[in-house]
């Protein structure tokens, strides 16, 4: 069952029907039900309200300071230091690695995208190069905190470890920052290809890579 919804996933495509991503994961979950594989006791016990309301919580925050217009007003400070996609690139990849750490990696993919679109524009460069940078740095940025996803998250609270944030730095940090190095060196070897992709993306595309970043956020 769940290589078929890992199938589903990427292909995203039955005969002539698209299929979004919640789509395929709600019919997968309603398929296991069905078949009995989990209760539905367990599969509610199997909720963490704590978490939840804490990816609630920080959604609301991402959506606030969006809404506000204050997240647009720090991301001109802060991409105003950049003078070429080197540096852009970058930054990217550990200003949002560092603050997937403290936002949660899911917050900053919603607010994270329209931005790097936004950036592409201004710097001519391929959507899919920065939204990849993107991806890549929240995915990465995320693992040395135990508020960076919710996996971690889960990890945290249910091992009763004390001093969490001390105990994911201290054994996470280094390896979290030398995977962000190694992923720039990737990502600038990648950039004289950048101007192979489309520079345009409408706005069916917008939204699936919008979806691509989520899961890979997941």
């Amino acid at each position: 069952m769940l290589v078929a919804v890992f199938l589903l996933i990427a292909v995203r495509q039955v005969g002539r029907f698209n299929l979004k991503i919640w789509q395929i994961m709600l019919g997968g979950a309603l398929a296991v039900l069905i078949s009995g594989q989990i209760a539905p006791f367990d599969a509610l016990h199997a909720i963490n309200p704590d978490v939840m309301l804490f990816l609630f919580g920080m959604f609301v925050v991402g959506e606030a300071l969006v809404e506000s217009g204050y997240l647009a007003y720090i991301a001109h400070r802060f991409f105003s230091h950049a003078k070429n996609p080197d540096q852009l690139v970058l930054i990217i990849l550990f200003g949002m690695g560092l603050l997937s750490a403290l936002l949660m990696n899911d917050t900053l993919a919603i607010i994270g995208t329209p931005l790097v679109l936004t950036l592409a524009t201004r710097f001519k460069l391929s959507p899919t190069l920065l939204l990849i940078t993107l991806a890549v740095a929240i995915t990465t940025g995320s693992v040395m905190s135990p508020m960076g996803n919710p996996q971690n998250l889960l990890i945290a609270q249910d091992s009763g470890m004390t001093g969490a944030f001390v105990t994911f730095g201290s054994y996470l940090l280094i390896p979290t920052l030398i995977n962000l190095l190694i992923a720039f060196g990737i990502l600038r070897s990648k950039q004289q290809k950048a101007h192979d992709f489309s520079h345009g993306m409408n706005a069916s595309s917008y939204r699936q890579m919008r979806s691509n970043i989520l899961l890979a956020s997941a």
